[in-house]
């Protein structure tokens, strides 16, 4: 179709077109009004659409523009207009921006440095925050629809199948919300979306700029790889860096168990500026208001000397100690202040925390004599056979200077080698007051240890690309049925300076049978 130098509202002259997709093309136009350059969407009919599905598009249409004017922000293309040129379906006139996709970005170079896809997140994640805060889900939050900007801009377009609070739904039926390579996996199994879905699919969109390829990988099969996704089996990124942690836990299967846009924001900050992101300790929003999933961020607890972890759970002090935190980096109170918020919101009953560790750490195999599968990184596999005593737990040496991923990795291996049913107390004194605060009572997590499995060893421990802060292993465990799974894990490790513990543990993709 051909329109160049068409004026629209007698305002619009349009140029060149600058692209195109599902429900138009959107072209350069010259507003001769204001005489400025902005960007017309031409939203166009289906073939083949009946009367009934023109007039719900059309409607459709005046909610896209409803929507995006309701949100201002510096990261999000603006609505300027809307006109109805009585040819059958309006026309959006926004703010344009002389960009490239990061969808086109992505083809010509592959991939991006964690740090550069980082600041893009970051940017992405702070407008998404004001929409979330709007009451505005986005629901297709992928690289074709982040716009780079030559000064460097970035900014999140196309609302077009957004909801609004308030909004009436028009949805076609039979319509899917989203792109499926980067759908969250609730969306796949046909729920509604939330903010939490926006946070999984902006987290599926970083991962795809540092590894070049979605999560769930790519296919010409869109059922396939929506049953791919809603499985939630994601491959760990290889090439992420920093951003390996905040990714995997961002992509959870659970959307309860992310947390929301403004700790999103944050975490990139920190990576972008080439630091740690703080391990994020997940809690569940109140279902009833988007409201309830925006809280704002409390202060992380004041600094303090190390306590003795066999008897304290008062917070740790700062990630690392100041006399030897790197030149740049910023106070570890902006690096733990992720973490904090987590455990400020998190409101976990027993019930809750028995279905949280079940989920972590499932059951336990038996493993005489360490043969839990050969573990990587020198040394044996975490084992658990009869009650042990805490004569058979290594002394924990302290870390007075920057871990080692040999050190992280015996964390792991330490702590597991005592569960179910070994020296708990030592166990749960490897843990964060973070983490055992989301686990809740120590109690509560040792009777569901009891309750839940009969064994569990670990093998293929391993430091995840380098990272001495994310160690990654196999976990082979045996439930009270005795049968038997495979559970790829995830584990966040913190230093206060004196120490290491476990902050966080996370299931990567679903359990395996075994035999």
């Amino acid at each position: 179709m051909t329109v160049d130098g068409r004026v629209v509202a007698g305002r619009y002259r349009l140029g060149r077109r600058i692209g195109s997709g599902a429900m138009g093309v959107v072209w350069q136009a010259h507003d001769e009004l204001l005489y400025r350059t902005v960007a017309v969407k031409q939203l166009l009919l289906q073939p083949g659409q009946s009367e009934a599905e023109a007039d719900e598009a059309k409607r459709r249409a005046m909610r896209e523009g409803r929507i995006a004017a309701r949100l201002q922000h510096p990261n999000a293309v603006s609505v300027f207009d809307v006109v109805d040129e009585g040819d059958g379906m309006p026309w959006l006139v926004m703010e344009y921006v002389p960009s490239k996709s990061l969808s086109a970005v992505l083809d010509e170079r592959g991939s991006l440095p964690p740090q550069e896809a980082a600041r893009i997140g970051m940017h992405v994640a702070s407008a998404l925050a004001a929409a979330h805060a709007a009451g505005i889900v986005h629901r297709d939050v992928k690289p074709g629809n982040v716009l780079l900007g030559e000064d460097g801009t970035v900014k999140i377009t196309d609302f077009g199948i957004s909801r609004a609070a308030g909004d009436g739904t028009v949805t076609a039926t039979g319509m899917l919300a989203g792109t499926p390579a980067y759908l969250a996996p609730e969306i796949a199994k046909g729920h509604d979306p939330t903010p939490a879905s926006d946070v999984f699919s902006l987290a599926a969109t970083v991962y795809a700029a540092v590894e070049g390829v979605p999560p769930f990988g790519l296919s010409d099969n869109p059922l396939a790889l929506l049953h791919k996704v809603a499985s939630g089996q994601i491959t760990p990124p290889q090439q992420a860096g920093l951003l390996t942690t905040p990714l995997m836990e961002l992509l959870a299967a659970e959307p309860t168990e992310r947390v929301d846009m403004n700790a999103v924001r944050e975490a990139m900050g920190a990576v972008a500026s080439g630091q740690h992101a703080p391990s994020f300790v997940a809690h569940q929003p109140a279902p009833a208001t988007v409201a309830a999933q925006q809280r704002p961020h409390q202060p992380p607890p004041p600094r303090q000397q190390p306590p003795s972890r066999a008897t304290s759970t008062a917070a740790l002090p700062p990630v690392r100690p100041p006399q030897q935190r790197p030149v740049g980096e910023p106070e570890p109170s902006k690096l733990n202040r992720g973490a904090a918020i987590g455990v400020a919101l998190a409101v976990v009953a027993a019930a809750v925390v028995g279905v949280l560790v079940v989920q972590m750490l499932n059951s336990k195999q038996q493993n005489n004599g360490g043969t839990g599968g050969g573990s990587q990184g020198g040394g044996t596999s975490a084992t658990s056979g009869p009650s042990t005593t805490a004569s058979t737990l290594p002394s924990r040496q302290p870390v007075t200077s920057d871990p080692t991923a040999e050190q992280s990795v015996q964390l792991v291996r330490d702590l597991y080698s005592q569960l179910p049913s070994g020296d708990l107390a030592a166990a749960w004194a490897m843990y964060t007051p973070d983490y055992q605060a989301k686990l809740g009572s120590e109690s509560a997590w040792k009777s569901t240890l009891a309750s839940s499995m009969q064994s569990i060893s670990l093998s293929n421990v391993q430091s995840k690309g380098g990272d001495v802060y994310v160690v990654v292993a196999d976990a082979h465990i045996t439930k009270k049925d005795n049968s038997k799974v495979k559970q790829p894990m995830l584990f966040s490790i913190r230093w206060d300076g004196k120490q290491i513990f476990v902050n966080n543990e996370t299931k990567v993709g679903a359990a395996t049978p075994e035999s």
